[in-house]
C-alpha cells in the first residue's frame, strides 16, 4: 500500500468510536487471483530486479509502504495486514503483530526504556509480566520497576523518578483481580511527568479502547479473545508509526534484532477472525453478567465489574464502548485453594461446565485457581498487594450450548460440592 493510501485508511479508522466500525472502515485485501480472502505470503525473502533496489532497500530509502520487502523477520505482506486491522481496532497509527503477547511487552519496553531506566507498573498484573519486570530486566538489562496500587493516584505520582522513569504501565482491566484502570486519569498523570503510557489491553478487545482514552501503547496477547480458538500465540504492539518505525529499525530497533516474527500463516488465520470479534465479544460478556448476578443471588462472592456492587463498575461503565457489555471473565473467591479445586473438578468432571486450563477468551469455558497457576510468579506478598486470594477462581466464560443448558450445569457442579461439604462436616 502506497504511503497516502495507507495514511488514509488510518485516518479513515480513526474516525470510528465504535471499533467494529473502525475494522470494517479498512482497506479490504483480495487475494492474488481475485479471492475473497488475502493470499498467504509464505516467503521468507524477497527478490528484486535491480541490485541499486536492494542497496536502497537496506539503506531505508525504500520499503513496505511502497510494496519493497526484504525479509520477513522485518516485515511481511500478509502480517502487515493484520498490523493494520489491529490498528483500526485500537485506534492507534500503526500496529505490529509479534509471535507472542510476551513478546510485544518486552520488545515496546525495551524500546522505552534504556539500561538504568525505572517502569511504574501496577501491583496487579499477569504473573508472566510480573516476573518479567520484578525479574528479568533487573537482572539482564538494570531496569527496575515500582508496583503500586494504580487506584491511588497519589501513589502513582510518588512513584516516579524524575529523569529515570519513561513508562507507566498498567492492563486495562487486571489479571486476575478484574481491577479496572482509569486509563483517562492515570494516561494524564503518566504525561504531566513526560512518561510513555503502556496498556496490556488482552482481557477487554472491543469492550475498551485505551488509545481513545488516552494512552500512548497498546499491547495484546492475540492468543486469546482476539484468536478465539486456543489454537494461535500470537501479540500485537498498537502505538503512533515514530514508535513502530523505530522498533522495526535494521539496526537497533528491538523488534528487528530480537525477532518475536509472527508467521505469516498465523496472520492470516487471525484476519480471518478479526471481524466476528465484536459478536464474540458481546455474547462473552453477556453470558458472564448473567452468571455472575446468578451467583450473587446464590450468595457466592463474586468479582465481576458488570455488577453494580464492584468498585469499578461506574468507571468502567463510563469509558467503555457502548454495547459490549462488562467483559468476557469472571471471578468467584472460594477462600481456599482447596475449595476452589473442589468445585473446579465437579465443574469439569461431574457437570461439563467447562475446562480447568489456563488462558482465555476460547469457546468453551476456562477456569484455573489464579494463585497457583496464572499467577503462581509472584511470592505470597505480591499476590497479596494485587489482590489474589488462595481460593479465587478465574472464569473465562465460553458461549457453546445454551445459557441456560450450561447455567444448569453449574447448578449441578455446586449441588455436589454442597453435598461433598456436607458429608466431609459429617
Amino acid at each position: 500500500m502506497a504511503d497516502a493510501e495507507a495514511h488514509t485508511c488510518t485516518k479513515k479508522a480513526s474516525m470510528f468510536t465504535d471499533p467494529a466500525a473502525a475494522l470494517a472502515s479498512t482497506r479490504h485485501e483480495f487475494g492474488e487471483h481475485g479471492g475473497v480472502n488475502m493470499s498467504i505470503e509464505a516467503s521468507a525473502t524477497f527478490t528484486v530486479m535491480e541490485p541499486e533496489t536492494m542497496k536502497r532497500m537496506f539503506a531505508g530509502e525504500l520499503g513496505p509502504d511502497r510494496d519493497f520487502f526484504i525479509y520477513s523477520r522485518h516485515f511481511n505482506p500478509t502480517v502487515l495486514n493484520l498490523g493494520r486491522q489491529m490498528a483500526a481496532l485500537e485506534g492507534t497509527e500503526a500496529a505490529y503483530c509479534t509471535s507472542s503477547g510476551m513478546s510485544a511487552i518486552s520488545s515496546v519496553l525495551l524500546q522505552l526504556c534504556g539500561t538504568g531506566g525505572h517502569v511504574v507498573a501496577s501491583t496487579a498484573l499477569y504473573g508472566g509480566t510480573h516476573a518479567l519486570l520484578a525479574n528479568f530486566f533487573p537482572k539482564a538489562c538494570n531496569i527496575t520497576s515500582t508496583f503500586v496500587d494504580i487506584d491511588d493516584m497519589e501513589a502513582v505520582e510518588s512513584a516516579i523518578v524524575e529523569g529515570k522513569t519513561t513508562v507507566l504501565y498498567f492492563e486495562s482491566v487486571a489479571n486476575p483481580t478484574l481491577k479496572v484502570a482509569n486509563t483517562p486519569e492515570l494516561s494524564a498523570l503518566g504525561h504531566r511527568h513526560g512518561l510513555t503510557v503502556v496498556v496490556d489491553n488482552t482481557f477487554s478487545p472491543m469492550v475498551l479502547s485505551p488509545a481513545r482514552l488516552g494512552a500512548d501503547v497498546v499491547v495484546h496477547s492475540i492468543t486469546k479473545f482476539i484468536s478465539g480458538a486456543a489454537d494461535i500465540i500470537a501479540g500485537a504492539v498498537c502505538g503512533s508509526e515514530s514508535l513502530l518505525n523505530k522498533m522495526m529499525d535494521l539496526h537497533d530497533g528491538p523488534l528487528m534484532l530480537l525477532g518475536p516474527t509472527m508467521n505469516a500463516k498465523v496472520a492470516f488465520e487471525i484476519s480471518e477472525r478479526l471481524p466476528h470479534l465484536s459478536l464474540r465479544m458481546k455474547e462473552h460478556c453477556n453470558r458472564a453478567l448473567v452468571y455472575a448476578t446468578r451467583l450473587k443471588n446464590l450468595g457466592i462472592k463474586v468479582i465481576y465489574p458488570g455488577l453494580e456492587d464492584h468498585p469499578h463498575h461506574q468507571l468502567l461503565k463510563s469509558i467503555a464502548n457502548k454495547d459490549y457489555g462488562f467483559g468476557g471473565l469472571l471471578c468467584i473467591d472460594m477462600e481456599t485453594e482447596d475449595r476452589a479445586n473442589k468445585l473446579m473438578h465437579y465443574l469439569q468432571n461431574c457437570a461439563q461446565f467447562g475446562l480447568m486450563a489456563v488462558s482465555l477468551g476460547y469457546y468453551e469455558t476456562l477456569m484455573s485457581c489464579s494463585g497457583s497457576s496464572t499467577s503462581s510468579e509472584m511470592d505470597e506478598e505480591a499476590r497479596r498487594r494485587a489482590g489474589i486470594s488462595p481460593g479465587l477462581i478465574r472464569f473465562s466464560v465460553g458461549f457453546v450450548g445454551t445459557l441456560e443448558q450450561k447455567w444448569s450445569q453449574f447448578e449441578k457442579a455446586l449441588s455436589k460440592f454442597h453435598e461433598s461439604d456436607l458429608s466431609n462436616k459429617s
